[in-house]
């Protein structure tokens, strides 16, 4: 047994769950390296503190002086607890986070040192960070970016160094980064929603767009995981035939955790306590060596902050207990990929879900008000929804293994249906009282009784209602939570200020009662966004032909699908919000663009390098293994070998075919992605490299998996899938 494949299946062979401490109670723990409101009480003087507390709740600007008392503070405690360097840790637009580390220490002309960190070096600073995507924002002269802190978002302490939260803009101020557009939309929702709120409670001074995310992932023993190049270089197989048993039995699902993993599990949740990530879930998903985890919800951009971290905590925490995390949103074929269900909901200063029903009619309208105005938003904005979630490993994943399809509709149940059915009933105008009291009393009023059971959930629904909030599910493991959020909160905003114009206008002008103002406008509601509300098994032919009826896209490509973050329509809405411009929307486009055609290509070259260096020349040792064989028996029998041979030599002939298909595959790409690389237009590359050059990796991945199969187990160099899947 030559072959890494069996060296690293022997070293798995060693593993022992490897030993974790954890304290007694979590929440004794939970939040102590966070600089949070208890670190601060301690650290800041009254004005400090009160001044940080402003600008969490009220957005209000922190004044310069106040600054450095604030960064004196936060020095303090960070140099109290062990750290030595300070960071300002961003998101740019690679989809990893971004850091670079400064010491507190600074020398003086006595030849003494002191530790040092200002209001100036907490509020902003230059990490020049050129080399991260710009789409074109930057000129080489201007190439330097600034980092911003953000304190609505706690600094924290990571190993030995203080991450302070911030937003990452170029020299002329426009977004480089996920947060800035995201700070932004939260703005809009807020102002929007609290808006509307005050219809139903004038003490709503602000609202909170809230997120749960649920994070599914992989897990791969990390030699096994070095023996492949492909999970190496691209996080996911390239090839690969399928273990004869997969998912099939469903015994992995909610099934008992493996010991390694648990302790795994067990040390991550330690570190998020300490990071003040709440992590409460922990459980098998349906694919074999396929795992979730999930938090409790928290203000939106903190939620997105807290998943960044975890990623990169995973990663790090997985290398100590010898493995691999993949967040690869399809990294085995055939059994189900990971996604990443993104809850989201809006919640009031006075301590209200505004998508949860209430225990009064008036409370249940407030609830229509916002059920009703997202589901109008989803229908008017679903190409953009679902350009938000476009990736190119998304698209392996969307409409594949109980994983949402490409086309956007919302999932809301059989006994919300009816209410809206009924609501879509009423007179246009004034409503009589009698009919305003039967709405109320035994339609509205009657919601929380008929969602208490509402147990039924639609896996394959993109946007699915699932009693108290959305679930957007149709979001990728990958994704950085901040795009589908921007977008999702941006036309939920958009939606609301057109909603309030429309409700203002029959009440100043129809002379109408506010309930039923709110009413008559819901009820056309109802009817414009009918299109986007399906109930049904969202897979198969039936499903997209009765989209297309309804004039609903299925884009299922990311080139396809990215078109609409460009449209008219989508500039329109960013710009009247003030969350970007015309020029970060185009930047954007071109990254992304970059970013997919950069991914194939990458998964391009990796395939045609083990096709060609590692199956063909394995397939032609077994070939000749196989004629050497036919060689014997011609010696022993003569003429009448073929009587002894026919299998071998159909093997032969098997194995001839394939290798012959996987070449000429191989150089028909090749020959493909030089064409596509001449193309200077980064749209019409982007469309060449999805179009003519990844149909290849079916064509290839196909007659390798069938050699796979063909050639003797003991020389085959691929770790396969029943041990990249079922080692624990």
């Amino acid at each position: 047994m030559p072959t890494l494949r069996f060296y690293a299946i022997k070293e798995t062979f060693n593993r022992l769950p490897m030993p974790v401490t954890e304290p007694e109670r979590r929440s004794e723990i939970f939040g102590k390296n966070v600089f949070n409101e208890a670190a601060m009480r301690q650290y800041l003087t009254k004005d400090s503190f009160k001044s940080v507390m402003d600008a969490i709740e009220n957005s209000s600007k922190i004044e310069r002086h106040i600054a450095d008392h604030i960064s004196t503070g936060m020095k303090e405690w960070a140099i109290a607890k062990g750290a030595t360097h300070y960071t300002h840790w961003f998101q740019p637009l690679t989809g990893a986070t971004a850091e670079k580390h400064d010491a507190f220490f600074e020398t003086m002309e006595n030849g003494h040192a002191i530790e040092k960190f200002g209001g100036g070096q907490l509020v902003q600073q230059e990490p020049d960070a050129s080399s991260f995507p710009h789409g074109g924002i930057r000129n080489t002269f201007e190439a330097r970016g600034y980092t911003a802190w953000d304190p609505t978002s706690p600094a924290f302490i990571y190993g030995t160094t203080l991450c302070i939260p911030t937003v990452f803009v170029s020299y002329t101020g426009e977004a480089l980064d996920y947060k800035t557009p995201l700070l932004r939309a939260l703005q809009s929702v807020d102002n929007a929603a609290t808006a509307i709120a005050k219809y139903f409670d004038k003490n709503v001074t602000k609202v909170n767009a809230t997120l749960g995310w649920e994070q599914e992932y992989f897990l791969v023993d990390s030699a096994l995981a070095a023996s492949r190049p492909d999970i190496s270089l691209a996080g996911r197989t390239l090839l690969g035939h399928s273990s004869a048993k997969g998912q099939q039995l469903d015994d992995h699902y909610f099934g008992s955790i493996p010991a390694r993993v648990l302790n795994f599990m067990r040390h991550l949740e330690t570190e998020c306590m300490l990071l003040g990530i709440p992590v409460k879930t922990r459980h098998n998903e349906v694919a074999p060596n396929q795992f979730e985890l999930a938090p409790i919800f928290e203000e939106t951009n903190l939620a997105v902050d807290h998943n960044s971290l975890l990623m990169d905590l995973m990663h790090k925490i997985a290398n100590k207990h010898n493995f691999k995390v993949l967040f690869h949103e399809k990294p085995f074929a055939n059994v189900n990929g990971s996604g990443k269900h993104n809850n989201w909901s809006l919640a009031t200063n006075t301590g209200v879900n505004l998508l949860g029903p209430g225990s009064t009619p008036m409370k249940n309208l407030q609830f229509l008000t916002f059920f009703i105005n997202t589901l109008k938003a989803v229908n008017e904005h679903e190409e953009l929804i679902r350009a938000s979630i476009a990736s190119a490993g998304n698209d392996h994943r969307l409409g594949a293994n109980e994983a949402p399809p490409a086309i956007i509709s919302a999932f809301i149940g059989s006994q919300l249906t009816e209410v809206l059915d009924e609501l879509e009933k009423v007179t246009s105008g004034k409503l009589s009282p009698q009919e305003k009291t039967d709405l109320k009393l035994n339609v509205v009023g009657k919601i929380p009784e008929i969602l208490l059971d509402n147990t039924d959930r639609n896996r394959t629904s993109p946007f699915a209602f699932t009693g108290n909030k959305f679930e957007f599910r149709a979001v990728g493991s990958t994704a950085n939570c901040a795009s589908p959020m921007t977008v999702l909160n941006a036309i939920v905003a958009k939606q609301l200020i057109d909603f309030k114009v429309e409700v203002d206008a029959l009440i100043k002008e129809k002379k109408m009662k506010k309930d039923d103002a709110i009413f008559n406008v819901l009820r056309e509601y109802i009817k414009d966004s009918k299109r986007i509300r399906f109930e049904g098994d969202g897979y198969g032919e039936a499903w997209e032909k009765e989209a297309k009826k309804r004039g609903l896209s299925n884009h299922k490509t990311t080139p396809q699908a990215l078109k609409a973050k460009v449209s008219k329509k989508t500039i329109s809405l960013f710009e009247e919000l003030g969350i970007m411009s015309r020029k970060e929307l185009e930047a954007r486009y071109e990254i992304e663009l970059e970013d997919y055609t950069m991914r194939i290509q990458i998964e391009g070259r990796i395939l045609g390098d083990i096709a060609r260096n590692h199956v063909i020349p394995t397939a032609i040792r077994y070939q000749n293994i196989l004629i050497e064989n036919v060689q014997g028996l011609k010696n022993i029998y003569g003429t009448d070998f073929k009587k002894f041979s026919g299998e071998q030599l159909r093997l032969i002939e098997q194995i001839s075919e394939h290798i012959a298909k996987i070449n000429k595959g191989i150089t028909d790409m090749i020959d493909e992605r030089k064409k596509a690389n001449k193309i200077e237009d980064v749209e019409k590359k982007a469309f060449a490299y999805c179009d003519d050059v990844r149909p290849y990796f079916e064509i290839i991945r196909y007659h390798c998996d069938k050699l796979e199969l063909l050639v003797d187990d003991e020389i085959w160099p691929l770790t396969k899938y029943r041990e990249l899947l079922f080692t624990k």
